[in-house]
């Protein structure tokens, strides 16, 4: 009885493969308000002085919660196993990428 219990609770998940491709992004917005929280992904390219929120996720403050959890988890497991990610550096901007994006300069 407790396993029939168990697999009607299972929860099926279809990933499109559309939705697989996925969407690259290097920046993330988040605003909130006293309901929700929102999270605008954007792609920014060097040299270029406009950038499009590329996909715009809406949570309730305690999804917000799960997902701020469920991220730490999993940069801890990666970091395990790849070693610390570098930190951004202290006294930039930590809402604003770098602009040459580790390349060098463009001259005209």
């Amino acid at each position: 009885m407790e396993d029939k219990k168990h697999k009607s609770q299972q929860l099926n998940i279809e990933l499109s493969e559309e939705v697989a491709q996925g969407i690259y992004s290097n920046l993330a917005v988040i605003t909130h308000s006293s309901s929700e929280f929102v999270v605008d992904f954007v792609r920014i390219m060097p040299g270029i002085p406009k950038a499009n929120v590329k996909s715009r996720i809406i949570l309730t403050p305690e999804h917000a919660k799960r997902l701020l959890m469920a991220l730490q988890d999993n940069v801890k497991k990666y970091e395990s196993i790849h070693g610390s990610i570098k930190n951004v550096k202290p006294g930039s901007d930590p809402m604003m990428p770098p602009m040459n994006f580790g390349g060098p300069t463009a001259q005209a």
